[in-house]
């Protein structure tokens, strides 16, 4: 038989899994890593860009947010940021299906 005290101290709570790493940190945001620096970088360049090179570095740009998204997906440190990488690939999904 199990010891209900010991089974509840290692489940831990939805909003805990949902808000909180495994140090139980809450963790809403992080220092942006490479994929979405090179996101906003390449972005940003594209507005300031006419021709071809635009639309390279805009395809570039989604390929990096795409990129970070997935990780988020695999790796987040918790429901929230492994929901936010979900959103934001079904929204890239979406606009590539829209413009298709």
């Amino acid at each position: 038989m199990y010891n209900m005290s010991i089974m509840k101290t290692k489940q831990k709570k939805l909003s805990d899994r949902f808000w909180k790493d495994k140090n139980n940190k809450v963790v809403i945001g992080q220092t942006p890593n490479a994929y979405l620096i090179s996101w906003a970088v390449l972005t940003l360049a594209s507005l300031f860009i006419n021709g071809s090179l635009s639309t390279i570095l805009e395809w570039l740009g989604i390929l990096a947010l795409t990129i970070w998204a997935f990780l988020e997906i695999i790796k987040g440190v918790n429901f929230f940021r492994k929901i936010m990488g979900s959103a934001v690939l079904v929204l890239i999904l979406l606009t590539a299906i829209h413009l298709a």
